[in-house]
C-alpha cells in the first residue's frame, strides 16, 4: 500500500544506466507536480438541486465540478440532449416481445369494451324493474312471470359480461406481467453487460451504490411505470372514449352538458401537472436519499447543503399545494358531474324524455368516466418517474468504454518472452486530472527478470501495475510487451493469459476453494487446479479443510487467514500459467509467519517468469534483479540491492528506517 516516508535525500542516478545494458533508459530529474484539485463533497441526495442546475449541461468528464456532482442527482451528469428518453431504442427492445404487448393491449381494450357494455345492460335491468310499478291488468302471478321472462335476458348478458371481464382482466394482467418482466430482464442484462465493460475510470467516478441503484431500483421503477401506463392508461382512455360514445347514444343533451365540465377538470390537471413535473426533483430526493459523508462536511459544504435542502423544501411545498388543489378541484368537479346528471336526468325522466334504465346507465357510465379520469391523472406522476428512471438506465446502457474488453493482437504463447518497457509514460487519473501521477516514467523489465518498485506513498508504483494491466491508458508515452504497444493487444488475452495480477487484498468469492482457484481459468480440470495450489504452497492447508477443495469460503474469503487467502489468490493466478506476474504489495498486510510462507510461494512461482514487484518491506525484494525507487512519478534510483545500499541515497535511507522499525505498518509503507 502506501509509504509515507519523507524523502529529502539528494537523488543520484548517474552511472546506473551502465549497470544493466539496454535494460533501463536514461532518467530525467523529477519535477514536482501540483496537488490534486479539490474533489468536493458529494451530497448523495438525489434531487437536492435547484431546477436551474438540474437542467444545466453537465461538466466536462473528469473536471472538478464533474467529480463534485458524482453521487448526487444523476440527471445532473447528463446534458440537455441526453435527458430525452430513447424511444426508438426502447421500441427495438419491445419488438421481440411484441406478442405479449399485443395480447396486453387487446385484453385491455376488451376489458374497456366490456366495462362500457355493463352500464347499458344494467339500464335494461332497471327498466324491467321499473315496469313493475306500471299498472297492469291481471293477477300478481302473471306479473311475476312477465318479470322473470323480461329479466332473464339482460341478467344473462350481464353474467356473460362479468365472466368475460374477469377473463380479459386476467389476460391483460398476465400478458403485462410477462412483457414487463421480460423487458426488465433484457434491460438489466444489457445494463450489466454495459457496466462491466466500462473502463476502471468509470468505477472511480461513480459510486458503487449508485451503479447498483440503476441496476435494481431504476429498472424496477421503469418497469412498474411502464406496466401501469399500459394497463391503466390504455384501459382508462378506451373506457373514457367508449363511455362518451355510449352516453351520446343515450342522451345527447346530457352528454353535451357533461363534456362542458370535463375539459375544465383536464385543464386544471394539466396546469398543475406542470408544477409536479417541475418539482419532480423534490419527490426523487426522498426516494433516493444517501447519507454518505453527510456528517463530515466542512462549513462551506454545510452551507451549500442547507441551501439545497431549503430549495427542495420550497419545491415540495409547491408540489403539495398543486396536488392539494388538483385533487380537491377534481373531486369537486367529478362529483358535480354526478349531481348534474341526477338533476338534469330527473328532469328528462319527469318529461318522459328518458327512461329510468337510461338514467341508470348514464350514471354508471359517468362514474366509469370519473374513475378513468382519476386514474389517468394519477398516472402522470408515474409516467414522469418512469421516464426519468428509464433515461438514467439507458444512459448507462449507451455508454461506450474507451478501452474495449476484446479485440486486438495476440502474441503466440510459444514466442511470448515477457519483455516489458515503459517509455516516457505520463499519466493522471481521470478523477484527478490536475495531479500528474507519472511524469516521463521510463523503465525496461527484460523477459524472465524480476524488478521491484519501492518509494514513498503517492509516487505512482501501483499506477505502473494498473497501466500494465491496461486498467487505464497512459496519457503520454507508450508501454510495450515484446515490443508491441499494449494498446494494440487484445485486453482479454493480456489480462486473462499473459499477465497474472495479485494485489494486497485479493477478492475471494463465497463459493468453494476449487471454484475460487478455477476462476483464473474456468476450463481447467480439478487436477490442474490442485497442481496450481501445490505450486502456491496452498495444497496442504486446503487438504486440512473439512471438505478440502469443496469447502465453501465466506463472502470475500473471511473464513480463511490472510496468508491462506493470498496463497489461494496466487494459485488462481498461476492456473492460467502467465508469462508475466505482477505482485502489488502481495505480502504487505501479512504477519511475519504468513509473509514467510507466501514469500516462499512467490519465489517458487517467479522462476522463469517476468515479475514486477511492488513492495514496502525491502527484505522481500533483496533478490530482485533490479530495484527502482519511484518518487513523484519518476524513477530516481535504479540498481541492485547491494549497489543502491552502497550509494547511500533514498533506498539506503529506507533500509535504515525499516531496520529501526522492523515491522512497519502496511498503512505507512508502500
Amino acid at each position: 500500500m502506501s509509504l509515507i516516508l519523507r524523502l529529502t535525500c539528494p537523488i543520484r542516478v548517474s552511472g546506473l544506466r551502465n549497470w544493466f545494458p539496454r535494460s533501463f533508459p536514461q532518467l530525467r530529474p523529477s519535477v514536482p507536480t501540483s496537488p490534486a484539485a479539490r474533489w468536493g463533497t458529494t451530497f448523495g441526495l438525489l434531487g437536492l438541486m435547484p431546477v436551474s442546475r438540474a437542467i444545466s449541461p453537465s461538466p466536462a468528464p473528469g473536471s472538478p465540478e464533474k467529480n463534485r456532482l458524482i453521487g448526487s442527482n444523476p440527471e445532473l451528469r447528463m446534458g440537455p440532449n441526453d435527458t430525452r428518453f430513447p424511444w426508438r431504442q426502447f421500441l427495438r427492445m419491445l419488438w421481440p416481445h411484441l406478442k405479449y404487448l399485443l395480447a396486453a393491449i387487446g385484453s385491455a381494450l376488451a376489458v374497456a369494451y366490456l366495462n362500457i357494455q355493463i352500464p347499458q345492460q344494467l339500464g335494461q335491468v332497471v327498466n324491467v324493474v321499473s315496469s313493475l310499478f306500471n299498472p297492469v291488468n291481471g293477477e300478481a302471478g302473471s306479473q311475476v312471470r312477465r318479470f322473470m321472462d323480461q329479466i332473464r335476458e339482460p341478467c344473462g348478458r350481464i353474467i356473460q359480461l362479468y365472466v368475460g371481464q374477469a377473463l380479459m382482466t386476467w389476460g391483460y394482467i398476465y400478458s403485462l406481467s410477462c412483457l414487463g418482466e421480460r423487458v426488465a430482464a433484457d434491460l438489466r442484462q444489457r445494463l450489466f453487460a454495459s457496466i462491466i465493460a466500462q473502463d476502471i475510470a468509470f468505477f472511480d467516478e461513480n459510486k458503487s451504490g449508485e451503479i447498483v441503484s440503476r441496476l435494481t431500483t431504476d429498472v424496477q421503477d421503469f418497469k412498474s411505470a411502464f406496466k401501469l401506463c399500459i394497463s391503466q392508461g390504455l384501459r382508462s382512455t378506451a373506457q373514457t372514449v367508449g363511455c362518451v360514445v355510449a352516453l351520446y347514444s343515450i342522451s345527447p343533451p346530457m352528454t353535451g352538458l357533461m363534456l362542458a365540465v370535463v375539459p375544465v377538470v383536464i385543464g386544471i390537471g394539466t396546469a398543475l401537472g406542470s408544477v409536479a413535473k417541475a418539482t419532480a426533483v423534490g419527490e426523487e430526493c426522498i426516494s433516493n436519499m444517501r447519507t454518505v459523508r453527510a456528517f463530515a462536511m466542512e462549513d462551506q459544504e454545510r452551507v451549500m447543503f442547507n441551501e439545497e435542502v431549503a430549495q427542495a423544501r420550497r419545491l415540495n411545498e409547491r408540489l403539495g399545494l398543486g396536488i392539494g388543489i388538483f385533487q380537491g378541484g377534481a373531486n369537486l368537479f367529478l362529483n358535480g358531474i354526478v349531481l348534474t346528471t341526477l338533476y338534469y336526468g330527473g328532469y328528462l325522466l319527469s318529461t318522459q324524455q328518458l327512461t329510468a334504465g337510461d338514467l341508470m346507465s348514464f350514471l354508471v357510465a359517468t362514474q366509469t368516466i370519473q374513475r378513468s379520469l382519476g386514474q389517468m391523472s394519477l398516472l402522470f406522476g408515474q409516467m414522469v418517474k418512469g421516464l426519468s428512471a428509464g433515461t438514467r438506465v439507458f444512459e448507462y446502457v449507451n455508454l461506450e468504454p474507451t478501452i474495449r474488453l476484446t479485440g486486438g493482437q495476440e502474441i503466440p504463447y510459444f514466442s511470448l518472452i515477457g519483455d516489458i518497457e515503459f517509455r516516457d509514460v505520463g499519466f493522471q487519473y481521470p478523477t484527478r486530472p490536475t495531479q500528474r501521477v507519472l511524469d516521463q516514467f521510463s523503465l525496461r523489465i527484460p523477459g524472465g527478470k524480476m524488478v521491484a518498485l519501492v518509494g514513498s506513498s503517492g509516487g505512482g508504483k501501483s499506477t505502473v501495475a494498473a497501466l500494465l494491466e491496461r486498467f487505464y491508458d497512459c496519457n503520454e508515452g507508450v508501454i510495450t510487451v515484446d515490443g508491441v504497444d499494449i494498446r494494440k493487444l487484445n485486453p482479454k488475452w493480456l489480462r486473462g493469459r499473459a499477465i497474472g495480477y495479485i494485489n494486497q487484498e485479493p477478492v475471494l468469492f463465497a463459493t468453494s476453494v476449487l471454484e475460487n482457484i478455477r476462476y483464473g481459468r474456468p476450463s481447467a480440470t480439478d487436477f490442474e487446479v490442485m497442481e496450481a495450489a501445490r505450486a502456491a504452497n496452498a495444497h496442504n492447508f486446503i487438504q486440512g479443510f473439512p471438505d478440502q477443495y469443496d469447502t465453501v469460503l465466506g463472502e470475500r474469503g473471511v473464513t480463511v487467514s490472510g496468508g491462506q487467502k493470498q496463497r489461494i489468490a496466487i494459485a488462481r493466478a498461476l492456473l492460467k500459467n502467465p508469462t508475466i506476474l505482477v505482485l502489488d504489495e502481495a505480502t504487505s498486510a501479512l504477519d511475519a509467519e504468513s509473509e514467510k510462507v507466501v514469500q516462499e510461494a512467490i519465489d517458487q512461482v517467479a522462476q522463469g517468469r517476468t515479475v514486477l514487484v511492488i513492495a514496502h518491506r525491502l527484505s522481500t525484494i533483496q533478490k530482485a534483479d533490479a530495484i527502482a525507487v519511484v518518487d513523484q512519478g519518476r524513477i530516481v534510483e535504479l540498481g541492485t540491492h547491494d549497489s543502491l545500499k552502497k550509494a547511500g541515497g533514498i533506498y539506503a535511507k529506507l533500509i535504515r528506517q525499516q531496520e529501526q522499525s522492523p515491522t512497519p505498518s502496511p498503512r505507512n509503507m508502500a
